[in-house]
């Protein structure tokens, strides 16, 4: 039975059933001195779920992508996958993963094609036309040279690798580095994809409007520690909604009844309004805004970043 503590940060994630979680991380521990490491991480991801993994560089978001892989041994603390011990079993749970490590280092092969075909034949894969249509939409030549390749075109063989077999569990750390703004959308369009096929993803990602498009839930990680957990359904289906509205004069700034909304800011020098509304007030506030005269009405978009920036850096600032 999985414990009650493991959904602290979000508690809606205990309302799967044991059977459904696909990968369950539970208080691992990795010390490497220092303050580096792992420190008591738990979270789980129910099948069919994307879990975005955010935070600096060295927060911990690789090592714990290695601790699901079966890499590293945890000095306490478990993780499983698909009900199977990632340490213990590690050859078993690589049978239905697709990774892409944060750092490439393609085997000694001439060119990209020459690669995934090897992959191909270690994952017995023979219909190839998945990895064709991932090459086409990457704009990949996978006849290049493997040691000449940019980064962004070894990102592109790897990603193709990943995903090229359809498998359950995909595990992406970093995946969208090197690529340029058009080749990120056409990635985001893959994700959409895999999470249409019913795939369980983890992504780690420092880029609030790649998790924001692709991710169920966002994990937030700190030297070594998670420090909150975001449903993303709660970013955006949230019981209100924020506006700024400007007026034309000073009258019909002063004679508007805004008692039905929360004044968040009063800007008298720009005859603005900053408020926020519960969706269910929401046209009766533009019935009392048609007897003025508006010159700007303009909702102000709640994003992860937004809930970062109010729930987390602050408390970081705080701490420090």
């Amino acid at each position: 039975m999985i414990e009650k503590e493991l959904f602290k940060h979000a508690p809606k994630l205990a309302n799967f059933k044991e059977e459904e979680i696909e990968i369950e991380v539970n208080h691992i521990v990795k010390d490497y001195g220092n303050n580096r490491g792992l420190f008591d991480i738990s979270f789980v991801v129910p099948k069919g779920k994307t879990f975005g993994y955010c935070g600096t560089n060295g927060a911990g978001k690789t090592t714990t992508i290695r601790h699901i892989m079966g890499f590293l041994k945890p000095d306490s603390g478990f993780v499983k996958v698909k009900g199977l011990d990632a340490w213990k079993q590690s050859e078993e749970i690589k049978k239905y993963i697709g990774y892409l490590p944060g750092e490439i280092a393609f085997s000694p092969l001439e060119t990209g094609s020459d690669f995934l075909k090897a992959q191909a034949e270690l994952l017995d894969l023979s219909d190839m036309s998945k990895a064709e249509r991932m090459i086409n939409i990457l704009q990949l030549d996978p006849t290049a040279n493997l040691k000449r390749m940019s980064k962004g075109m070894k990102q592109k063989t790897a990603l193709v690798a990943a995903f090229m077999h359809s498998p359950e569990i995909i595990l992406l750390d970093e995946p969208t580095t090197g690529l340029d703004p058009l080749m990120r959308d056409a990635f985001i369009n893959l994700i959409k994809e895999e999470k249409a096929r019913g795939a369980t993803i983890i992504m780690s990602n420092h880029m609030f409007d790649e998790l924001e498009e692709t991710c169920d839930y966002v994990g937030f990680i700190k030297d070594g520690k998670i420090v909150d957990i975001v449903d993303l359904e709660e970013i955006h289906n949230r019981p209100y909604r924020e506006y700024q509205i400007t007026f034309e004069s000073k009258k019909d700034f002063e004679a508007v009844d805004a008692s039905p909304v929360e004044i968040l800011e009063k800007r008298p020098e720009t005859l603005t309004y900053v408020v926020r509304v519960p969706n269910e007030k929401i046209d009766g506030m533009f019935r009392e805004l048609h007897k003025f005269k508006v010159t700007l009405i303009k909702e102000i978009q709640y994003t992860l970043e937004k809930y970062f920036m109010e729930n987390i850096a602050k408390g970081e600032e705080k701490d420090e």
